[in-house]
């Protein structure tokens, strides 16, 4: 351990008041860079940083709005895992599942990966059909799962309603081992420091307000703190893709909707896994301080506010209690809402634009945390290279056009729907 982090060090400074050196440079905007990428959340610092570190790119900028970890990155469930279905995304959620495994490492920064293991819930026993053929689908990608039935659910879950007379019956379920939960806000952290240490300027409280053109070609930004040119740009700003993209003409099929999250008073741990709940796209885990941590579904219209809604609330409410009866009389503690890019098929966009050196990384929907070091990995490589990653071309822009929609989102509702 370095001097800047041993208990030597946090004493002088909790006795002498002396200020932390910052964790990354307060940059100002040049006037030009090789790369520019607009949004300084997870997927946009971990771009900088793969550009950076994989592609020898250090001439770049990240140009966010208001401060590192104030979007989505700071406004999730911290679930991180890869047991999907669809072919490809089978293998890029894998690859990002294995940059997690070794982030903390990569970044040498804490950050906070607890793979505690990840359940899904059957409800009936055509949902367990369908919960086997995707542990079978993972099993054949190299990826571990295991199927439970009802009796392993009840020794590594007791606290869950088995009663005759509980709303949803539990028929089993399937596991993932290797799946659970990472600090976001660390993740921030963490991959903007790394990036700053190889050269990246990260310019906060920098909104971008337009683009510069030259015929097809983006050339630039036009920012608040001025013009800033650049040899490519990138985009990567969670929810308001839509928007940004729209400041260069391009219209998307992606929608915007506040998805809320939810955390409890803190309670001694019982929840030792991140369970999903079957009946419906529920989510609860308990997070190192003893909060139970949860959430569902989108509220049901479009906006651009990260202010929870009553109705929702109660929804998730309601599924917390049936499926945990014995945190009924738990307080909540607080709750925030994160702006997700929905799209049509529920998987989203990494690749070029038909705008020259425009390239385009959104439409996460429910995916976006649990994918930002692949993200990050596979749209460097789609910048540097010109050409998207192998293991993103399933998820180029034109894949509507060309009639193979990539429904992982469809697919998982019916799973929850059986």
């Amino acid at each position: 351990m370095t001097e800047r982090y041993s208990a030597l060090a946090l004493a002088r400074h909790a006795l002498t008041g002396a200020p932390w050196e910052r964790a990354w440079r307060a940059a100002e905007p040049r006037k030009s860079y090789d790369v520019v990428i607009i949004g300084g959340g997870g997927h946009g610092l971990a771009t900088a940083y793969y550009l950076a570190k994989n592609h020898g790119i250090t001439n770049v900028a990240v140009i966010e709005k208001s401060y590192i970890g104030s979007g989505n990155v700071g406004r999730n469930t911290t679930l991180i895992r890869s047991n999907y279905q669809m072919p490809g995304n089978t293998q890029f959620f894998e690859h990002s599942l294995q940059l997690w495994e070794g982030l903390s490492h990569e970044l040498n920064y804490n950050a906070m990966v607890s793979q505690r293991g990840q359940i899904v819930l059957a409800h009936s026993p055509s949902q367990l059909d369908v919960v086997a053929r995707k542990g079978n689908t993972m099993l054949l990608n190299g990826i571990d799962s295991e199927l439970l039935d009802r009796g392993d659910v009840m020794r590594l879950l007791p606290y869950l309603d088995y009663s005759k007379d509980c709303r949803f019956p539990i028929y089993g379920g399937i596991i993932q081992r290797r799946a659970g939960t990472v600090r976001h806000d660390a993740v921030a952290w963490g991959y903007a420091r790394a990036a700053s240490n190889l050269g990246v300027d990260i310019i906060e409280n920098c909104e971008v307000t337009g683009f510069v053109r030259d015929g097809e070609r983006i050339t630039g930004v036009e920012t608040t703190k001025g013009r800033v040119l650049a040899g490519r740009t990138g985009i990567a700003v969670a929810g308001h893709t839509s928007a940004v993209a729209a400041m260069a003409g391009l219209r998307l099929p992606v929608e915007s909707h506040i998805l809320q999250a939810f955390v409890t008073e803190p309670i001694k741990p019982f929840v030792h896994h991140v369970i999903s709940f079957g009946a419906e796209l529920f989510y609860i885990s308990q997070s190192d301080k003893g909060g139970l941590v949860f959430g569902g579904h989108i509220d049901g219209f479009n906006t651009y506010t990260q202010r929870g809604q009553l109705p929702k609330i109660q929804t998730v409410a309601e599924c917390a209690v049936a499926l945990i009866p014995g945190i009924s009389r738990l307080r909540l503690l607080r709750h925030w809402g994160g702006i997700q890019d929905m799209t049509p098929d529920g998987s989203p966009f990494i690749g070029r634009t038909p705008l020259r050196d425009l390239y385009l990384n959104g439409g996460w929907c429910y995916q976006g945390f649990k994918a930002t070091p692949a993200s990050g990995w596979c749209f460097a490589h789609t910048i540097a290279h010109e050409d998207e990653h192998p293991l993103v071309r399933h998820m180029r822009l034109d894949r509507f056009e060309r009639g193979n929609g990539l429904d992982e989102y469809g697919l998982g509702l019916w799973t929850y729907r059986q």
